[in-house]
C-alpha cells in the first residue's frame, strides 16, 4: 500500500498538519510519501492507493493550488475509483471555514469515486487547525492517520 499527503502552505500550519500525519502513516509501516502541492503533479495520483489533501482555508474554500492539482485530476476521471481519500484544513478562527474546505476537497476525491471515511468523534470530515497545531489538532491529525490505514487494510483483505 502506498499513500500521499499533499498539502498547500504559506504560514507553515498546513504543513505541520500534513507531516504529523505523515509521520503517523509511516509508523504503522504504510509507505507513505508527503508533498508540497508544487512539487507533484496530478498525474503521480494514480500511483497511491490513499489520497490525503490538505489546504489553508481561502474564502471558504482551499487554495488555488489545491483547487489546481484537482482541477488537473479530471484528465484521468474515473482512474481514482475505489482508492481511498481524505482531508485536512487550517483557518485563523473558529469559523473560518476549515469545514467547508474540508469539503471541498471531498467533494472532487467522491466524485473521482473515491472511499470516503467520517470520523464519530473529533473532527468529524477531517483534521483542522484552528490558529495553530495544538494538542486537540494532533491528536485528531494522529486518529485520522489510525483509522486511514486501518480503512486501507481492510478494503485490501
Amino acid at each position: 500500500m502506498k499513500v500521499v499527503v499533499i498539502y498547500y502552505s504559506r504560514g507553515g500550519t498546513t504543513r505541520k498538519i500534513a507531516e504529523i500525519i505523515h509521520q503517523e502513516i509511516n509508523s504503522k509501516e504504510v509507505q507513505t510519501d508527503i508533498f508540497s502541492v508544487e512539487d507533484i503533479e496530478a498525474s503521480k495520483l494514480l500511483d497511491y492507493d490513499g489520497i490525503i489533501i490538505g489546504s489553508p482555508t481561502y474564502y471558504g474554500t482551499c487554495a488555488a493550488e489545491i483547487k489546481r492539482l484537482l482541477d488537473d485530476s479530471v484528465a484521468f476521471h474515473g482512474k481514482l475509483d475505489g482508492k481511498v481519500g481524505a482531508a485536512f484544513s487550517s483557518a485563523a478562527n473558529v469559523a473560518g471555514g476549515n469545514e467547508t474546505t474540508v469539503l471541498s476537497i471531498l467533494e472532487a476525491l467522491l466524485i473521482h469515486g473515491m472511499i470516503i471515511q467520517g470520523d464519530p468523534k473529533g473532527d468529524h470530515y477531517g483534521p483542522v487547525a484552528v490558529g495553530v497545531v495544538d494538542k486537540r489538532c494532533e491528536d485528531n491529525c494522529k486518529r485520522l492517520a489510525v483509522r486511514f490505514v486501518e480503512l486501507l487494510n481492510k478494503l485490501k483483505d
